[in-house]
């Protein structure tokens, strides 16, 4: 189904609430998590849910991101029915301007929307931190017969005046919206992320372009559906998910990325099941555990180090748990030392589980080497 719908990600803000850190380059192009820019996570996740066709639009200081997005090549968007396209806001007869707002951006942009002739259309912020597929999203649209599908987010009370707020029925019609209220009537929280069926959105963003208005989503699209009655639908994601859209945001997002004991999570359980591809897309950062000890040592991406590292090198994808010991060791891609194991002048092989407790010890000039691939069906 995801073949059916394009996405087209708002890529364009000037994200001043993040200071010097956008003086000259996009919000969606700030980088985050010691290896990754924002733009990566909508990308990701599109690319996730097999869709194949992307449109970026892109406007403030957008050199930078224009160049890092490419063909979409990082995403596997750049093969013979699929693309990545930047839209940046064209000059036409009439001259030339900048985008006036959300809608407007998508307006601007519907000769490019009816070249991939859609069922239906997929509307993302290009500035939060969160991991899915849009998949489960466009069944329900489909289902329900949505004319559009708002994804939504519980927040804290008093976060709430920060967002679009819904308020939804049983079934998850919307029944009430409300865009960043002073005083708001729930904590149901829009993220930005819209599914309309194609034309619908298009008979929509041609009225909005006639009139006087702020040509915006949450400020005239969607409240001009409410009150045509048109069948909107909620759905409710669960995973993690952050808005960064300020510098306090932005350094709480990369912190959540540490282990959190109190919401449990880590960079390994936050995004798990999703590839978040980039520059490089092989490996995670590596994480340092808060108990690990590291001494004279190569670690390398997507190692996981909770126990002690000492004069060795530790190939990226690996796991030393807690309480595990490695001392003048070579350790291989996606090996993993369980709690307690000690391994001292060894070479441990790809995917080879060293279990609990095992000792590996080589003597001297005598190194030892284990290969036995248990690891890989960990």
């Amino acid at each position: 189904m995801a073949n059916k719908m394009v996405a087209m990600i708002l890529a364009g803000g000037k994200g001043t609430r993040l200071k010097a850190l956008t003086a000259k380059a996009a919000k969606p192009a700030v980088f985050y998590g010691g290896k990754y820019r924002i733009i990566d996570f909508p990308l990701s996740n599109c690319a996730n849910s097999g869709i194949r066709n992307v449109g970026v639009l892109t406007q403030y200081e957008s050199s930078e991101l224009n160049q890092y997005v490419g063909n979409g090549e990082k995403w596997g968007l750049n093969g013979v029915r699929s693309s990545a396209t930047v839209l940046s806001p064209k000059q036409t007869e009439e001259g030339s301007s900048w985008y006036r707002g959300t809608a407007d951006a998508i307006y601007e942009n519907l000769d490019w929307l009816e070249r991939m002739n859609p069922d239906y259309v997929l509307i993302l912020s290009g500035d939060h931190i969160y991991s899915c597929t849009y998949n489960e999203m466009l069944e329900k649209h489909i289902k329900s017969k949505a004319d559009c599908t708002i994804s939504v987010y519980p927040v804290a009370w008093e976060e709430a005046s920060r967002f679009g707020i819904l308020v939804t029925d049983k079934d998850d019609q919307i029944m009430n919206f409300q865009e960043k209220p002073k005083k708001p009537i729930s904590n149901l929280a829009s993220m930005g992320i819209y599914i309309f069926s194609y034309k619908v959105l298009v008979d929509y963003l041609k009225a909005d372009a006639k009139e006087e208005s702020d040509h915006d989503f949450g400020k005239n699209i969607i409240p001009n559906m409410m009150a045509d009655h048109r069948k909107m639908v909620a759905y409710t994601y669960h995973g993690y998910w952050r808005d960064v859209g300020t510098i306090s945001s932005l350094h709480a997002a990369n912190m959540d990325l540490l282990d959190n004991k109190e919401k449990g999570t880590n960079l390994y359980s936050m995004f798990a099941g999703n590839q978040i591809l980039s520059e490089d897309p092989h490996s995670a950062p590596q994480y340092i555990g808060p108990k690990a000890t590291i001494e004279d040592s190569l670690i390398n991406q997507g190692a996981q180090v909770y126990g002690a590292v000492i004069h060795s090198v530790i190939s990226g994808d690996t796991r030393i748990e807690e309480g595990a010991r490695c001392v003048n060791a070579v350790v291989m891609p996606g090996a993993v030392l369980q709690k307690g194991a000690v391994v001292q002048n060894a070479i441990i092989g790809p995917d080879t589980l060293i279990a609990e407790n095992q000792i590996v010890n080589g003597e001297n000039d005598d190194i030892a080497l284990v290969v036995n691939r248990k690891a890989a069906r960990l």
